[in-house]
């Protein structure tokens, strides 16, 4: 039944912030004498070509096997992107779901020496429920000490939004930490029965208004590629970008690798904090030694007002 409320309550929301124009239905320009938010029932049915009642029932969770054609339309009803199309397919077929797997998930070892490797660019590993799985010493250096945190607190989007370092780590939290509900409402779409994943989502929800405002709004967000702008306390700015890359062979992993455009000051930055990483062992965010400084080495001291 939970997943039934879930669509539900994700069709609504789609209903809520589309309008008729965007829709495409003529004359409701400015909405005058409309006494609803977004689109009707009527309208929706009218423009996915059911009938009123059954998308009535689908809102109501009084139907829960839609067909992929009526899936589709309602995709391009809403206009959605191809991860809201995919979250809604999740929440529209709860008996295609996969179980969720309560056993710890593993990083196979030559993907541990890889990432290990690569001591010029920050590099880990996230799995279900956006646990980190596995790091590099220059990610540990750039976010935070992942292999001091309990096992069960390993998890970014716990970090996000319950250390307050993580706060005055992104030149604009909330764009990341809304992005980063965004990531977490795909995988409980994915794993509805997840109880390590309900736990984690009850305890943010209770700990962070913020987190309980994005939530309820059902957004969706997969990550793939982006610019994020950084600020660390011993080097300062670092403009990064991100490549998130989906692990073959091993579900629910993604690898992401931080670089920095060479030469520019976020570059020199970087190499600054892995020297620095390399002579602290591996703290995290919260050190405050300061670290060398090479004469090579610039200070990024534009501050941002984005991120990715």
């Amino acid at each position: 039944m939970a997943g039934r409320t879930d669509l539900g309550d994700f069709l609504r929301k789609c209903r809520a912030e589309m309008t008729p124009e965007a829709a495409g239905l003529p004359g409701h320009a400015g909405h005058t004498g409309r006494r609803v938010r977004g689109l009707r029932r009527e309208e929706v049915a009218q423009l996915a070509g059911v009938s009123v009642d059954y998308y009535t029932r689908l809102e109501q969770g009084r139907h829960s096997s839609p067909s992929e054609a009526v899936l589709d339309a309602l995709g391009r009803v809403f206009q959605l992107d191809a991860a809201a199309r995919a979250h809604l397919a999740d929440l529209a077929r709860p008996a295609r779901r996969r179980s969720a797997q309560v056993t710890p998930q593993r990083v196979r070892p030559a993907l541990q020496q890889m990432i290990a490797s690569m001591v010029d660019h920050p590099a880990f590993i996230v799995g279900r429920r956006t646990d980190v799985l596995a790091s590099n010493t220059l990610a540990r250096a750039l976010l935070t000490d992942w292999t001091r945190l309990p096992p069960r607190h390993r998890n970014y989007t716990r970090w996000v939004f319950l250390d307050p370092a993580a706060r005055d780590a992104f030149a604009n939290w909330s764009t990341v930490a809304a992005e980063v509900v965004g990531t977490l409402r795909l995988y409980a779409g994915r794993f509805p029965d997840d109880p390590w994943l309900n736990e984690l989502v009850g305890e943010l929800t209770i700990k962070s208004p913020e987190f309980r405002t994005w939530w309820n709004g059902h957004r969706v967000h997969e990550r793939t590629h982006g610019t994020k702008h950084m600020r660390h306390p011993a080097v300062g700015e670092i403009t990064i970008r991100y490549e998130a890359l989906a692990l073959p062979g091993d579900p629910d992993q993604t690898l992401f690798i931080y670089t920095t455009d060479p030469g520019s000051p976020s570059h020199d930055n970087l190499r600054l904090l892995a020297l620095w990483a390399t002579q602290q062992g591996s703290p995290g965010t919260t050190g405050t030694t300061a670290p060398p400084t090479p004469t090579c080495a610039s200070r990024d001291t534009g501050r941002s007002t984005d991120a990715g």
